[in-house]
């Protein structure tokens, strides 16, 4: 799914949009025990919990495509009728009102998802008649064919409000301030069927994280049967890796810093298309070679490739540098500086030594204090002898 396709989702968690038919859920102790549980029919809420439960449900659609938001496809083996894919197909087409299926699911995620204290799983179900388009973009809601039936899933963290003092209004009183459990933010979640090309595609699903480098590898294999992706950190010290081996001693400054100024220039071309641009092997090796990677070092590029990342392995362009600082590090030394401005660092070798040069046009300051350059040439120098 795109960021297009989220948004129009997301867009049905209001009162006008509304396509969900029944929320499930229940409480989750410290313990892994089920306190207690919640089967309605959503629209029967009282409506002080029903925008709640819209901004719940519009945080588990949120955040970036590639590192919140991952979209998974399920391995051929998960879609025959004993796999994930047709367990979860099942519990859709069951409306959450078969309870035996609804057990299962909450024992499914409680085994597997990575958590120590109290958290709340909610899932919905909705039916949303997809609106035809015309020429123009606009939606024609008076015109559907086809219905997007789907379950969404969110697990939310519970936890104990802060302590502090209120004012009683009854008593007139300034006291201590009951505590009570809150439903945070979602912390994981997932969409199912996934919504491709704007309409129902059963074999992916979209999945949710708040924390990109939090991905419940075991829930998302258990439950899901999905292999886990590479996170977006993962992906940028992959990606660092596999330019480091290819290049070998060829892995100079200038190189490194063409391939991260022909990766943002890639970024800034696409960033209006609905689809993050990516980079498979082939898109990776004609990256490191119009970077100035030597015809040489590219003859095992293939290898490297599959041994560091895997042969089938994708990166979003966007996990893989910043468009707004290029770092140079050192042990001892960091310096930062626009992308653009890249031109003002430059390494040289003076008498046998390597430096990072620094070119000064502009006003200089240390610690908040600007100072004048004063820059003396070769004979200036000399009479100080």
């Amino acid at each position: 799914m795109n960021k297009k396709e989220t948004l129009e989702i997301r867009k049905q968690f209001t009162n006008e949009n509304c396509a969900i038919t029944r929320i499930c859920g229940c409480y989750v102790d410290a313990e892994k025990q089920i306190r207690t549980e919640l089967k309605e029919a959503f629209l029967s809420l009282p409506e002080e919990e029903v925008f709640k439960y819209f901004e719940i449900f519009r945080k588990t659609l949120s955040g970036t495509v590639g590192k919140n938001l991952l979209n998974l496809e399920f391995p051929l083996g998960q879609e025959m009728p004993d796999g994930a894919q047709a367990w979860l197909l099942k519990l859709r087409d069951s409306r959450l009102t078969d309870d035996i299926l609804l057990e299962e699911f909450y024992e499914k995620i409680i085994k597997s998802y990575a958590y120590g204290e109290n958290y709340y799983i909610i899932l919905i179900h909705a039916a949303y008649d997809i609106p035809k388009r015309a020429e123009d973009g606009m939606e024609m809601f008076d015109a559907s064919d086809d219905t997007y039936e789907y379950l969404m899933c969110s697990i939310c963290p519970v936890k104990l409000s802060k302590a502090g003092l209120c004012y009683n209004a009854e008593k007139n009183s300034i006291e201590d301030r009951i505590r009570d459990w809150i439903v945070q933010a979602p912390d994981a979640g997932f969409l199912f069927p996934a919504f491709n090309d704007r309409n129902t595609d059963l074999h992916s699903m979209l999945y949710y994280t708040r924390n990109p480098e939090t991905l419940q590898p075991a829930m998302m294999e258990e439950v899901f049967g999905c292999p886990t992706p590479l996170s977006a950190k993962g992906q940028k010290e992959t990606f660092q890796e596999l330019v480091a081996g290819t290049l070998g001693d060829a892995c100079d400054y200038e190189t490194v810093v063409n391939i991260h100024e022909n990766l943002n220039e890639l970024i800034e071309e696409k960033k209006d298309l609905p689809e993050p641009p990516t980079l498979t092997k082939p898109e990776v090796k004609s990256l490191l070679a119009a970077s100035g990677a030597p015809e040489e070092v590219l003859e095992h590029f293939e290898e490297q490739f599959d041994s560091t990342a895997g042969d089938r392995t994708e990166f979003l362009a966007t996990n893989l540098t910043s468009t707004k600082t290029l770092e140079v590090k050192t042990p001892d030394v960091i310096v930062k500086v626009s992308p653009e401005k890249a031109e003002l660092l430059e390494t040289r070798v003076i008498d046998g030594r390597s430096y990072l040069l620094i070119r000064i046009d502009d006003q200089v300051e240390v610690n908040g204090v600007p100072v004048r350059a004063a820059l003396r040439n070769s004979d200036e120098d000399s009479s100080l002898d």
